[in-house]
């Protein structure tokens, strides 16, 4: 018999306890080869707006799956070097030299990822069509995909993860070098030491998280509040969740000790005493689960919250389905000649808005735009009349009415200031010999012009306007609404090739386009990466709990011994295993909740967020619980034995 048959065999022997961490590897393959693959698409690059942004948010996805499988593969390595050390050990004894047993080893750990890699493939080329259509229906697009072989991703995904399987595999067979005999046949007997409880590190966990919470709702206006409040919250959490389990959790423990009629009552005192003396083990797994779970969740919720508010966002970016800035009578009968020639899509309103553009002083107004100095912002004006006409042609309800010293200021787009915060702010405009100091007396939501940066718009009095006029740059925008506007693509292509900086066309449907490309992608990337980071997170609690498992049969044959029945064993074992599974998901779900708030205040997020947040945290659970039943089914057949 050969080294290499030998680890053959073992494999197969140890098929069944490998399965779970065999699937999650295939997956992995899968989800990393269609990522591959859609990025050498040529299909889809052909029909794609902005195809070089998604190859490049494709290529990103990638490199943080590479990160994150590794991670997941040497972790799980060590899980089964511990469960396997008696074998070892066995081997040893017998007369194997430890290079003979770290070689078979490595062939073993060849062998599982060979096989996973190749029948990840195999299921990512079958399933290739699947997973483009699924990202061609998210984008609402109708290219057709055929079926096809891509050779690169192929190529790639076989250097890849023959990269990290070798890796892990020389990690496999150097490990059995840094024990001894003894030390292997005792692994089993070692157990953990009940770690001793620290009020003061208990309390600071405890103070962390509160300190990182009430960060979350302080206001974030400016770069350095942002920079400074996030690094707050991210380390606290981070730290907190740590000293958390570490600690604070010992000291739960505890006091449940001390509860006497509830600690004395059935298997209580087992279960958590066994909880206590496992807490060590498993604090670096709960933390890292809890932090991968609150970023999954953060990462997913905010990929698909735009995809509810498109039509809303794209409204917002631009509110006529087509405007320019006026260059002449040539080009804006150009314009007005391929609109009208449009006959699918009728022109319903054309609107010319008059608007100055003049250089202001916002010292003492609340937004300062960034890369601007506050004493010469660009702005424009537009006259209170002019706002209410084109607020009447895009039925927006409400009328401005100002005096001549008053104006009132649209609302930047991503910008959260109120009109508490504004109102009485001022504005300076001219030189110092015919300054004009204008007050802020109104926020009007709902944008008239297509977004440019910086994004200030103020509404002045006809008076105002007039006076402000000699002297100063006045263009002219036209607008113009057609029916079915979300259906415009090939006028919207032919207009926006004639943009420049300054025309600064805009089309509804380009930014409706763009907002429909950009959540697709987010929505099937990070989607799927969250899915990769739960199967994985979900197999490091399963091998944790079934080595658990393994290491308590005989204290479990003992109690059986003393008279304590099947059905007591398997509620204790049920209790332990739903306070393993529940406690970091809770905390994760927290810390998800707490970072999508501050992303929101700084209108990261901009859509709706509460439905993505419950279907998210639902279908996060759900899976979850699978983990859960499979892990105490599993762990119930090991003590049953």
């Amino acid at each position: 018999m050969t080294l290499f048959s030998l680890a053959r065999r073992n494999v197969i022997g140890n098929l069944k306890n490998y399965l779970i961490y065999f699937i999650s590897m295939i997956f992995s393959v899968v989800i990393y080869y269609t990522f591959v693959s859609l990025r050498f698409s040529e299909e889809i690059a052909a029909n794609m707006q902005k195809w070089e942004g998604m190859k490049s948010v494709f290529t990103q996805a990638s490199l943080i799956l590479i990160l994150f499988v590794a991670v997941f593969i040497w972790y799980s390595n060590s899980f089964f070097t511990k469960k396997r050390k008696k074998e070892v050990g066995l081997y040893a004894l017998l007369g194997v030299r430890k290079r003979k047993i770290g070689t078979m080893l490595f062939y073993e750990n060849m062998m599982m990822g060979i096989g996973a890699v190749g029948v990840g493939i195999i299921l990512g080329t079958l399933l290739s069509k699947l997973f483009a259509m699924m990202f061609l229906k998210l984008l609402d697009s109708t290219v057709e995909v055929s079926f096809s072989i891509s050779s690169e991703a192929i190529v790639n995904t076989l250097i890849v993860f023959a990269i990290i399987i070798v890796v892990t595999s020389i990690h496999s067979y150097r490990l059995i070098y840094r024990f001894q005999l003894v030390d292997l046949f005792k692994a089993e007997q070692e157990g953990e030491q009940v770690p001793k409880p620290s009020a003061f590190s208990a309390v600071l966990a405890v103070a962390l998280l509160i300190i990182g919470y009430w960060t979350v709702f302080q206001p974030m206006t400016t770069s350095a509040q942002m920079g400074r409040n996030f690094l707050i919250i991210f380390g606290t959490l981070i730290a907190g969740t740590y000293l958390l389990f570490r600690y604070a959790l010992i000291y739960m423990l505890k006091i449940a000790q001390k509860t006497k009629s509830r600690y004395y009552k059935g298997m209580n005192m087992i279960s958590t005493a066994q909880l206590i003396y496992r807490i060590r083990g498993n604090t670096r797994m709960f933390t890292m689960i809890a932090l991968l779970s609150a970023l999954t969740l953060c990462a997913v919720t905010v990929g698909s919250s735009a995809f509810f508010t498109i039509t809303k966002d794209a409204e917002e970016e631009a509110p006529f389905s087509y405007m320019h800035i006026s260059q002449g009578a040539s080009f804006d009968g150009q314009v007005s000649s391929m609109l009208e020639g449009d006959q699918e899509h009728p022109i319903e309103v054309k609107l010319d808005v008059p608007i100055i553009r003049v250089s202001a002083d916002v010292t003492n107004f609340f937004y300062h735009p960034s890369s601007h100095s506050p004493s010469s912002v660009p702005i424009k004006l537009v006259s209170a009349s002019m706002y209410n006409r084109t607020s009447e042609v895009l039925a927006r309800e409400g009328q401005v009415v100002l005096q001549d010293q008053d104006i009132a200021v649209i609302q930047p787009r991503y910008s959260t200031f109120t009109l508490n915060e504004v109102k009485g702010d001022t504005i300076t405009l001219g030189a110092q010999a015919d300054k004009q100091t204008l007050t802020v007396q109104q926020l009007i939501v709902g944008r008239m012009l297509p977004w440019s940066f910086p994004d200030l718009v103020f509404i002045v009095s006809d008076n105002m306007y007039a006076k402000l006029l000699p002297g100063l740059e006045e263009v002219t925008y036209k607008g113009y609404i057609v029916k079915n506007q979300g259906s415009t693509k090939l006028t919207s292509n032919s207009l926006m090739k004639l943009k420049t900086d300054q025309n600064g066309m805009s089309t509804y449907y380009y930014q409706y386009r763009q907002n429909m490309e950009g959540a697709g992608l987010d929505i099937f990337t990070l989607g799927f990466l969250g899915l990769v980071f739960l199967a994985a997170t979900g197999c490091m609690i399963y091998f944790k709990q079934l080595t658990d498992a393994n290491e308590d049969k005989a204290r479990y044959a003992m109690l059986r011994k003393i008279g304590v029945s099947h059905k007591e064993i398997r509620t204790t074992i049920a209790k332990q295993t739903l306070f393993v599974f529940m406690l970091p998901l809770l905390l994760g779900v927290m810390h998800s909740i707490m970072v999508l708030k501050a992303l929101t205040t700084i209108q990261l997020i901009s859509g709706e967020i509460f439905i993505p947040v419950m279907i998210t945290t639902i279908l996060y659970a759900a899976i979850y619980f699978c983990y859960f039943v499979l892990c105490l089914g599993a762990s119930n057949r090991i003590v049953s034995r």
